[in-house]
């Protein structure tokens, strides 16, 4: 998962409302049905709508001469940018990969459109534990496509090594020891998440009460910030603009290996817990190369592309069939008690929690003032 553009959060809160107004005819989730597809059947190139440093794009130029069609990618910053550009329609996106709560969202919503499992025979590799979520219970619309954390990434050689794995690291009195040198992911869900969790609540709080406790801790922090930053916040970190960073755990580790001195930067989710997210594979409703989409998928649900991708972005696979191709820095990433200071119980997944999406929205608006 990965600042939300202010002129998106009006018409996320329209779409939230009146999703079925949001989309086309085409687009209704009752009527949808799936393309008829054949296995590696392509209908034209591949138009992919992907977070930022997700996919290698020597991987996706790979997929392209293979399968003898151009392949493409534009990124997002967030799920609630994603979502009103794909809603409206005639995106010309063919795959977008949108984050576990924002699946529901898209399918209730009619934004995307069932898959052919008859041109997914790899869909066989993927682990149980990613099958049939929540979130797309009977498993027609989404394929999983990558996992990882959401916490705090720090620079030890500033900071030093006596710090809490906690949350007051940004949010506590001490941040202001590190003023103008902490960044905060620009994502609703994410940051008022951490500042929940902060909080002792559920990172999926509908408690309006807390919500504005989140807001408020938040705001309480802006002046001790760099910015609110998603896309390079790992960046930022590694170049000394900054020395504490909230982080998606892939980009942080990634980042950290291309450093001469990878030893002195640490990833962890702090001790209240944090994120566990999954990232999925979706076809938009109105895309115009569904099959071209079909074998996309299929492709990267392979165990070597598999493998290939997570040995490239360094986030977990849901993939059993690249579990044993995975480079053994990743996997001891991956398993290290160092990464979850608070244990498995203390990771939540992000959940729809329907119309209230939009408080959500405007109390990180709200908070950066």
């Amino acid at each position: 998962m990965k600042p939300i553009h202010s002129r998106w959060l009006a018409i996320f809160a329209i779409c939230a409302l009146l999703v079925s107004a949001c989309g086309s005819d085409d687009g209704d989730s009752e009527s949808a049905e799936a393309a008829t597809c054949e296995v590696g059947q392509t209908d034209g190139d591949l138009a992919l709508f992907n977070w930022a440093e997700y996919i290698d794009e020597e991987q996706l130029a790979e997929f392209a001469t293979e399968f003898g069609v151009e392949a493409s990618m534009t990124t997002y910053e967030s799920n609630e940018a994603m979502l009103p550009i794909v809603s409206a329609g005639n995106s010309g996106f063919d795959v977008v990969v949108p984050s576990d709560y924002m699946v529901g969202i898209m399918i209730e919503g009619g934004f995307a459109q069932p898959l052919n499992f008859d041109a997914l025979p790899n869909f066989i590799n993927i682990s149980d534990e990613f099958r049939n979520p929540s979130y797309d219970p009977e498993q027609a619309y989404s394929a999983p496509y990558q996992w990882g954390y959401t916490g705090l990434a720090v620079n030890t050689a500033v900071v030093g090594t006596d710090f809490p794995r906690s949350w007051d690291l940004v949010f506590g009195e001490q941040a202001a020891d590190y003023k103008g040198k902490i960044t905060l992911l620009n994502d609703p869900r994410e940051t008022i998440g951490a500042a929940l969790k902060a909080l002792g609540y559920s990172l999926n709080s509908t408690d309006q009460g807390e919500l504005d406790q989140a807001r408020d801790l938040i705001a309480g922090t802006v002046d001790n910030l760099l910015a609110f930053n998603t896309d390079s916040a790992d960046e930022l970190l590694t170049s000394g603009e900054s020395v504490i960073a909230q982080v998606y755990s892939g980009d942080a580790f990634t980042q950290f290996l291309e450093q001469d001195n990878p030893g002195d930067y640490v990833f962890f989710v702090p001790e209240e817990g944090g994120t566990r997210w999954a990232d999925n594979m979706m076809i938009p409703f109105d895309a115009p190369h569904p099959c071209t989409a079909h074998t996309f998928i299929n492709w990267l649900l392979d165990g070597d592309q598999g493998a290939a991708l997570s040995n490239w972005n360094y986030y977990g696979t849901p993939n059993k069939a690249s579990l044993d191709l995975l480079d053994d820095e990743l996997n001891e990433f991956l398993t290290s008690p160092d990464v979850l200071v608070g244990g498995l119980d203390s990771v939540e997944s992000i959940a729809d929690t329907g119309d209230f999406e939009t408080n959500y929205s405007d109390a990180l608006a709200q908070a950066k003032g």
